[in-house]
């Protein structure tokens, strides 16, 4: 979706032609903030709309508008999974994320048709797993020769691999209260006044929206985001210290 249209007013047009044509309708990949956009007009749809990137955790994803129930029938989501590695993985340079993504807009692909790229360290194969609209994939297959010096392969798959998908390590942390600004600040290791400038700096998401006030209290089962430093599902209270301050669960994506 193009970041210099008013969102809200593209996603509400999508919804509506999706009722108009009874069909299901999709955009691109959505960023972070645009996605807090969509987050924010939850319910507001002329149509049943949800969020998804090709698998569980992904940052950008596809909106779709319409249901089974609206429409009589399923149509999943247009995001095909492409497995990047290699000719001689033994050889291969560590590539970064950058390395991938340019030489994925260095085919002339638009960036919203790109979803997210997972990289796993230490993996023999050095594979990179890349989510894409369906549209672009064999193009991708067919000219994506080299990522960097690097010469690749490119096939598609149908899942993302167990082992590469992101793992969820559990933490109890203690805070002086339940507020979303005191939990990143103890998880991230930084001072109350960093994590309130997260805030500032419109780098806090939570369930997806972005979140301007540093003093919300979290429930059990929000996604905090942070950009630059990561994510953590909060699962609740744990009880009180004896100096009054507070036990805390997450889960945090590493």
């Amino acid at each position: 979706m193009d970041t210099n249209i008013d969102v809200k007013k593209r996603l509400t047009e999508l919804s509506e032609k999706a009722y108009r044509e009874n069909r299901y309708v999709f955009t691109d990949f959505l960023n972070v903030a645009q996605l807090s956009e969509y987050y924010e007009m939850d319910g507001k749809f002329s149509v049943a709309a949800s969020a998804y990137g090709g698998a569980d955790g992904c940052e950008r994803c596809v909106v779709g508008f319409g249901s089974e129930e609206e429409f009589g029938y399923t149509e999943p989501f247009p995001i095909t999974i492409l497995k990047i590695y290699p000719a001689m993985a033994k050889y291969a340079e560590e590539l970064t994320h950058r390395d991938y993504l340019g030489s994925l807009v260095g085919l002339g692909i638009e960036r919203e048709k790109i979803g997210d790229i997972i990289i796993r360290k230490n993996r023999k194969d050095k594979a990179v797993y890349v989510f894409v609209i369906d549209n672009i994939a064999d193009y991708v297959m067919e000219n994506l020769g080299y990522v960097k010096h690097t010469n690749v392969r490119v096939e598609k798959c149908d899942v993302v691999p167990e082992d590469i998908r992101p793992q969820l390590e559990e933490k109890s942390i203690i805070v002086s209260s339940n507020r979303i600004d005191a939990i990143i600040s103890k998880l991230y290791n930084m001072s109350r006044e960093q994590s309130i400038k997260c805030f500032s700096e419109n780098k806090v998401f939570l369930n997806g929206i972005c979140m301007t006030s540093n003093a919300r209290p979290l429930k059990e089962g929000d996604m905090v985001s942070v950009r630059g430093k990561g994510k953590f599902i909060f699962d609740g209270e744990g009880g009180s210290t004896r100096k009054d301050r507070l036990y805390v669960k997450v889960r945090e994506y590493v």
